[in-house]
């Protein structure tokens, strides 16, 4: 599975922004996605997570009402749509994908493919 993460950005305090992630290799189909996030000093953290239908969505408490997770079968993507945002959501964003799993994890080691990471800068 390759995933390819994009959408990233500088935006202020109070802006939205909407991450997109490309999945290719594997039946997109049939497996949950999750967005983890890393700031610098910190570990790398769940943010959201789609199961493998859309059905079931999971939600950091810190992005509950503000964030959006999605996912489009036909394109073979999953979108984070990040609104109302904060200098603390500040950080690299990951896609990444569990194949074993239909309904998403809220760990890393839960996840087998990881996409690159796109930064995502909010300032004050």
């Amino acid at each position: 599975v390759q995933l390819q993460a994009s959408g990233g950005g500088l935006v202020q305090a109070g802006g939205s922004l909407r991450l997109s992630c490309a999945a290719s290799g594997a039946t997109f189909r049939s497996y949950a996605m999750g967005w983890f996030r890393q700031a610098p000093g910190h570990d790398r953290e769940v943010v959201a997570g789609i199961s493998y239908n859309g059905g079931s969505t999971y939600y950091a408490d810190s992005v509950s009402g503000r964030f959006t997770i999605s996912r489009d079968g036909a394109k073979n993507m999953v979108y984070l749509q990040m609104n109302s945002l904060k200098p603390e959501d500040t950080a690299i964003y990951y896609c990444a994908a569990d194949l074993s799993e239909t309904t998403p994890g809220t760990l890393e080691f839960m996840y087998d493919y990881w996409g690159q990471g796109t930064q995502v800068t909010v300032s004050s």
